[in-house]
């Protein structure tokens, strides 16, 4: 089983990086990624033409929950093997389907009903979701897409996540199953969506049945998943990646993109939660604190190794993490109100002009990066990186050795 690629992509054994796009889960929040990645590609277009797609810069593409939903979008091919979805279109997509996807209980005693709701089954019955899902990306497979993609999820009766990723099809081909299933499952937050089960036949006839909640579980930040994959690759001497070193971070270029958190005024205290019950836990002020804290110590945590590696390796140039800190509504996973998702825009384009930050290895804190100007300088660097990448790629490649 093969992965269909793009004729514009070479593997990295023809340049110099290896590159990776990271994009966290986070609901509605997933339209701030969606403007930084818009605004990635303007740049890459203007250096390469209005054609350039981010899958035709990027070695794998890993996304966990929402952030699944947009790496497949980016990644899956339309019916002239180009990617379905350019970058600029995420924005209106989430602006447009939100709603639908997170139906808003309205009236003064809304909080009782969503407190119901969580009490006693997934808040969303998912159908909607489900029904988009599979419009979109119809039959295309896991091996189908343009570019290699890493999306987390959890199988709850394995209790162990299941991370489906292109890098694996031809050595367990039951991975290789409909991005729509692979899609709604990694989007299936507990309280929020019902889990999902599916079943998958390999070409040889085996069957295996799934049975997955988000991805958020496993990894809220699947970055260190997407260079784990690659790095398994690189052990097993893929010709795309030889003569690459596993240990040899030094020539990862690493984009990954958060999807916003509760700023510091609005986080719990432990006096507060000293008195929380299960109800609490799962549902305090429209939110539910116990998967709050786990999916962000995960993403932290993923941000914190990568600091301490690329720092280490003296490659804190090739690293770039953006996320924000959020207030009020705007940390909300599923308020699709109209105005919400219109400030959620106006976050993301707000965090392109503010100043870029990096967390402190000593404190744990972020903090502005001395002389590194804005993100949106940042991502200029980076596309105007990813663009000389491409074109070293394809100088070496047979292909271009063959025309001279």
């Amino acid at each position: 089983m093969q992965r269909k690629v793009s004729s514009k992509v070479q593997p990295p054994t023809y340049g110099n990086l290896i590159t990776v796009l990271s994009i966290d889960g986070g609901g509605v929040r997933g339209i701030i990624p969606g403007v930084i990645l818009a605004f990635l590609e303007s740049k890459l277009q203007e250096l390469d033409g209005e054609d350039a797609r981010l899958a035709d810069y990027f070695d794998v593409i890993a996304g966990t929950s929402t952030g699944g939903l947009i790496a497949a979008m980016l990644a899956a091919p339309d019916e002239k093997e180009r990617p379905l979805f350019a970058a600029k279109d995420i924005v209106s997509f989430y602006l447009e389907n939100c709603p639908k996807i997170f139906p808003q209980t309205k009236g003064i005693l809304a909080w009782i009903v969503n407190l119901w709701k969580v009490l006693t089954g997934p808040k969303y019955n998912g159908k909607y979701l489900h029904k988009l899902v599979r419009s979109i990306l119809k039959d295309t497979k896991l091996h189908q897409t343009l570019t290699n993609v890493v999306i987390p999820t959890f199988d709850i009766e394995k209790l162990q996540p299941t991370i489906f990723s292109t890098y694996q099809v031809t050595s367990h081909p039951v991975l290789d199953a409909p991005l729509s299933d692979i899609c709604i499952a990694t989007s299936a937050a507990p309280t929020f969506l019902p889990a999902y089960s599916f079943k998958n036949q390999d070409s040889d006839g085996n069957v295996q049945e799934f049975n997955l909640i988000d991805g958020g579980v496993a990894a809220s930040n699947p970055t260190l998943i997407a260079i784990s994959e690659v790095t398994k690759q690189t052990m097993k001497k893929n010709p795309d990646f030889f003569p690459i070193k596993p240990t040899d971070y030094a020539r990862y270029l690493v984009i990954s993109l958060g999807t916003g958190s509760k700023t510091d005024g609005e986080k719990y205290n432990s006096k507060m939660a000293s008195k929380w019950g299960v109800i609490s836990w799962l549902y305090y002020n429209g939110i539910t604190p116990l998967i709050d804290c786990y999916s962000k110590a995960s993403a932290h945590m993923v941000d914190y190794h990568n600091c301490v590696v690329f720092e280490a390796l003296h490659s804190e140039d090739k690293y770039l993490r953006i996320d924000d800190k959020l207030q009020g509504n705007l940390s909300s996973a599923d308020l699709s109100t109209a105005k919400n998702l219109d400030d959620l825009v106006k976050v993301g384009e707000n965090l392109l002009k503010s100043q870029m930050s990096r967390v402190n290895l000593d404190t744990g804190l972020y903090e502005p990066v001395e002389n590194a100007g804005t993100y949106e300088q940042a991502l200029q660097r980076f596309a105007k990186l990813l663009s000389d990448e491409k074109k070293v790629r394809e100088s070496r490649s047979p292909q271009a050795k063959a025309s001279k």
